[in-house]
């Protein structure tokens, strides 16, 4: 597919450029998605009917001022530190949380008395730009290219991305396991993933559910070489943010029944509905604490 800049598409359709950043920005414009500070747009995008307003939910809002703004100590703060102590927590990262929390809050890593891992502390700054990029994109279709973003920047210059065989950015090269169970072969992921994506992306209202299920099949495919838990923790974040659902962080605690959730999906759903519904109450009392207001 071609692809062309704000300034092409501003000119375009004669409208400013900040607009057209806006339309990409709040999903009005299918298929647009974020290189560096840069947003790509596909060629024959047609111009949004400027009547229907996009809505947010006070939370996505919340998250979106706090990150422009750069303000500390509220919900973006919080969640900054809390997704990504956790969700690389559950991968093995060896970091604490008040660690993740200096480096978000410092950009260095303090004294420690144990040796810390290089890989540990980039994907640590890593997961912080990928956080910013679904918030960013909270309200754009899910798509290959934005999945694949999100692969690129949370394994950007990590050993991995040294290795001959190691894809950043896009599906892995050699076949893997996840739990002891097949996955996806990497001839086969391609294909695999965009017939999930239509899927998923033909449901016009995404429930908890739908979200939770596009979850636990991304992780059965497992595309990626490894990072696949992280993109699709962080997958289930942005599209619970796009549907107004109150989203969920998948704590140390919750691991071992989230696994087992993963596992027993196909056959018994309630397991892993049960630990995502735990881990959002979780979350609603932290929102409940910032005072933003979500729907019961």
């Amino acid at each position: 597919m071609e692809y062309i800049s704000v300034k092409q598409y501003a000119e375009k359709f004669n409208i400013s450029e900040r607009t057209a950043r806006n339309y990409c920005a709040s999903g009005k414009i299918d298929g647009a998605y974020l290189v560096g500070k840069s947003w790509n747009i596909p060629a024959d995008a047609v111009l949004p009917d400027r009547k229907k307003r996009a809505k947010i939910s006070p939370l996505l809002s919340s998250l979106q001022e706090q990150k422009d703004g750069r303000i500390k100590g509220g919900i973006y703060h919080r969640v900054q530190i809390d997704l990504t102590y956790n969700s690389n927590h559950i991968e093995g990262s060896r970091l604490t949380h008040d660690q993740t929390r200096y480096i978000f809050e410092t950009n260095t890593i303090g004294i420690t008395d144990e040796a810390v891992k290089v890989d540990d502390i980039i994907e640590t700054a890593n997961h912080f730009r990928c956080i910013d990029c679904i918030i960013e994109q909270a309200g754009a279709k899910l798509t290959e290219a934005f999945i694949k973003q999100l692969h690129l920047i949370l394994k950007s210059g990590t050993s991995d991305s040294r290795k001959p065989w190691f894809a950043v950015g896009d599906y892995k090269r050699l076949p893997n396991e996840v739990g002891g169970m097949e996955t996806a072969a990497p001839s086969d992921v391609h294909r695999q993933i965009k017939e999930l994506l239509q899927e998923y992306n033909a449901i016009k209202k995404h429930t908890l559910e739908d979200i939770i299920d596009f979850h636990q099949r991304f992780e059965a495919i497992h595309p990626f070489q490894d990072g696949n838990g992280r993109v699709g923790r962080l997958i289930m974040f942005k599209e619970c943010l796009s549907a107004g659902i109150v989203p969920f962080i998948i704590t140390g605690d919750l691991k071992m029944f989230y696994y087992r959730g993963l596992r027993e999906w196909p056959r018994v759903k309630g397991f892993l509905l049960d630990t995502c519904l735990t881990a959002q109450d979780n979350f609603k009392a932290l929102l409940n604490y910032f005072q933003i207001k979500y729907q019961h």
